[in-house]
């Protein structure tokens, strides 16, 4: 949902690039980052084994650390540049680990004289927005790749501050977030429904189905209703059972489908649900049975 957020602020034709694997939780934790994100609707991973596992090719930047380190040893900043590019010709430079603005005016005499060629830089730090456009000025023709803890809201900001910016990569804010506070609560046992009702909290008996009503391609409400109802005109139900006694019931369904799938269902959602700032939340109404349920179960 995070990278589906990000896919729908930043727009389609941003390129989105997953940068998470070094503040994931685990090894394998990033690897599932970086399939959600794919799934989500970002367009590559940096992490090798993730794209090596999914059948995606790794795509990424330089580091800070390369720069440096030729800079150090055999040259400087423009030397540390001409050494990625001979390896990895398509992939954007990072050019502010010393002056971003020294190093574009730099490139841009290189590229003029023929000297180099670049396809795209990346800025991880600084005013994203005055360096993007100066950055734009002296390179017309190379993309503009943005990182540095970016998330929906940092993408939006910089968009209405007419930012200059064909892409971006993002990690922290992706594979971290908030925990999601779930928790179990029973429902039902041998047949028999019941709920929690303390002074402030009441859950809903039975085992349930959510009959989503779409109406002229648009999400209208959803209806939190019982399992054993039938849907309403206009209604399809969310929850299907994919696994039973342990077995899977049907095969995976390849990377490329569940993204798309899941493009489909955010354009689903109305634009004022999208809105990341005051977004109107969904109506969602409680079934008739349900509510006769819930009453049925508080009496007995």
């Amino acid at each position: 949902t995070k990278a589906a957020r990000l896919r729908d602020v930043a727009g389609s034709q941003a390129q989105l690039l997953e940068f998470g694997t070094r503040r994931a939780f685990s090894p394998q934790g990033a690897v599932w980052a970086a399939r959600a994100a794919l799934a989500g609707g970002l367009d590559a991973t940096s992490n090798v084994l993730a794209a090596l596992k999914l059948g995606q090719k790794p795509s990424g930047t330089m580091a800070h650390a390369l720069v440096m380190a030729i800079a150090a040893t055999s040259g400087s900043e423009q030397d540390a540049f001409t050494t990625f590019g001979r390896y990895f010709p398509h992939a954007p430079l990072l050019i502010d680990t010393y002056n971003t603005i020294a190093a574009a005016e730099q490139l841009a005499e290189r590229v003029k004289s023929g000297e180099i060629e670049v396809t795209g830089i990346r800025l991880d730090s600084g005013d994203l927005v005055k360096l993007s456009q100066k950055v734009r000025s002296l390179l017309p023709k190379v993309k503009i790749f943005a990182s540095g803890d970016l998330d929906e809201y940092e993408i939006a900001k910089l968009q209405s501050a007419g930012a200059c910016i064909d892409g971006y990569g993002l990690g922290t804010k992706l594979v971290t977030g908030n925990p999601v506070n779930g928790v179990y609560k029973l429902v039902e046992i041998d047949g028999i429904p019941t709920m929690k009702r303390a002074s402030n909290k009441v859950t809903y008996p039975g085992p349930k189905q959510i009959y989503r009503q779409v109406v002229g391609g648009q999400i209208s409400q959803d209806r939190l209703g019982l399992v054993s109802e039938s849907c309403l005109a206009n209604e399809q139900p969310l929850l299907q059972l994919v696994m039973q006694q342990g077995k899977r019931l049907q095969p995976p369904e390849p990377l490329t489908e569940i993204a798309q799938r899941a493009a489909a269902s955010v354009a689903a959602i109305p634009d004022s649900t999208r809105e990341i700032n005051q977004p109107t939340p969904l109506l969602v109404e409680i079934s008739d049975a349900l509510e006769q349920l819930t009453v049925a179960t508080e009496e007995s």
